[in-house]
């Protein structure tokens, strides 16, 4: 992040609620579930499946995680009595993996099996470094019993080809995605290209061993550089899809749609919509640019 941008952001973080949440707004379905179920009809309509995440942030107790995870149920239960084209995102973190690995597994286990019982799918998120192993050892416990839960590869971690070698073998269902989190430079990957680099290495491994795996990115380099390997590798249509954030490169989105592809569409959602806000900020400080530029009507 370069000066000016990390100047931006801070500024950003002081502006009131209101100010942030109006530019906010595009990338968030609202704080109800009842907003995120109206957003995913309206995308289900144009034949754009989805992914719905409550959001919440840093949950110290296992009360929480309970709360949380009733939060969740409730979101498998909008999917099925409004026939959502969705599936339920979670964060391990938020369903008490830093508490105890053990009481995370039932709570996320009881999430996978309701799924099951409705014929949809749970997504288990990845975090930063520190959760990586137990996220690994979470899903694979999972996949044990269950065939209805996937997990997320980050392609910015040096470890992650590592761990594709392994999980390939398990049949597993991935997000691939760049990766978000601040990490040392011992683990991951900083130079633009050479993580667009181990993208696409991880992608045509995950492709070339029969695994399914939704194409999250909005980087047009590697959405083209995805078209090619799916081409050449003469990969079904029923083993990829794409996925994007809401409310970003619409454009984008619904060009992989009319090209006859599969994409998803993360949509977030909760009362912790302002913590995700700025996380996405300083994630991608062109956001808070746009924000900056908007209020002092610099063209």
């Amino acid at each position: 992040m370069s000066v000016f941008n990390n100047i931006i952001v801070k500024t950003t973080e002081l502006l009131p609620r209101s100010i942030v949440g109006y530019f906010a707004k595009k990338y968030i379905a609202g704080e109800s579930l009842e907003q995120a179920v109206t957003l995913v009809k309206s995308l289900n309509s144009k034949n754009i499946f989805t992914t719905i995440d409550v959001l919440g942030e840093s949950i110290k107790s296992k009360d929480e995680a309970i709360a949380a995870k009733n939060e969740a149920i409730k979101v498998l239960d909008a999917i099925n009595k409004n026939n959502l084209k969705s599936n339920l995102s979670i964060k391990p973190t938020q369903m008490g993996l830093s508490i105890s690995e053990d009481f995370a597994y039932s709570q996320v286990e009881e999430l996978v099996v309701k799924a099951k019982g409705m014929g949809s799918f749970v997504r288990i998120d990845m975090e930063d470094s520190s959760t990586t192993d137990k996220t690994i050892n979470l899903f694979k416990r999972l996949n044990q019993k269950h065939d209805n839960v996937g997990i997320v590869i980050q392609s910015y971690l040096m470890r992650s080809m590592n761990d594709i070698r392994e999980l390939n073998n398990l049949g597993t269902d991935y997000r691939l995605c760049k990766g978000i989190y601040i990490e040392s430079p011992n683990i991951a990957y900083k130079g633009k290209q050479r993580v667009r680099d181990n993208y696409l290495d991880l992608l045509k491994l995950m492709l070339k061993d029969g695994n399914y795996v939704g194409i999250a990115t909005h980087d047009d380099y590697l959405i083209e550089h995805a078209y090619q390997l799916i081409k050449e590798m003469n990969i079904p249509k029923d083993k990829f899809e794409f996925q994007m954030l809401l409310g970003v490169k619409e454009n984008l989105r619904d060009k992989i749609n009319s090209d006859g592809f599969k994409i998803r569409i993360y949509v977030p959602f909760g009362k912790d919509w302002y913590a995700y806000s700025i996380r996405r900020m300083k994630e991608n400080p062109h956001i808070a640019g746009q924000i900056f530029k908007s209020i002092f009507h610099i063209s």
